[in-house]
Formats: structure tokens, sequence, C-alpha cells
């Protein structure tokens, strides 16, 4: 994945990224993500979205990415309520 862009990780279980995703998100559950996030991104200021049910697995994989090194990080909230502002 290009480095240069938005990325949008949903950080929610693969049953629940099954029923839908956000932003064309790729999905990486909060409890991996410090495992897979070089497959997507080696750039440590690279833009990166991340979400899940209700926001607080999302928190987790922020503080988890921020302590990696990674300084462009956005803890986006929940999936429905992304799903209401982008109306």
């Amino acid at each position: 994945m290009a480095d240069d862009k938005e990325i949008w990780i949903d950080v929610r279980s693969a049953n629940e990224y099954s029923g839908g995703a956000y932003n064309n998100a790729i999905n990486i559950p909060h409890d991996i993500i410090d495992k897979k996030i070089a497959e997507v991104s080696k750039d440590k200021n690279a833009s990166i979205h991340v979400y899940c049910r209700s926001g607080n697995r999302s928190g987790i994989a922020k503080g988890v990415l921020e302590k990696m090194g990674y300084t462009n990080v956005v803890n986006e909230g929940g999936y429905e309520d992304l799903l209401k502002r982008a109306k």
C-alpha cells in the first residue's frame, strides 16, 4: 500500500468487519496491530485513521501505534458515528 495517502484501518474483529467497513478500510484487529502495521505502512509519518465499534479499541490501537513511533494517527471513534458524519 502506498505510504503517501490516508490509510484507514478497521480494528474490529474480522466478524465485525465482514458486516461492512468505512472508506475501504483494511482490517487489522487491535490486538495484532503491532505485528501487522508494517505490512500496511512502514512510514512513521503516514496519515493513519483507526476506528472500531465505539472508539475504545481504536484508542488502544492509536496508543500502540504511537508507542511504535507512528506520529500521525487519528482515532476516528466508532463505525456507526463515522457513517453518520459522512452523510
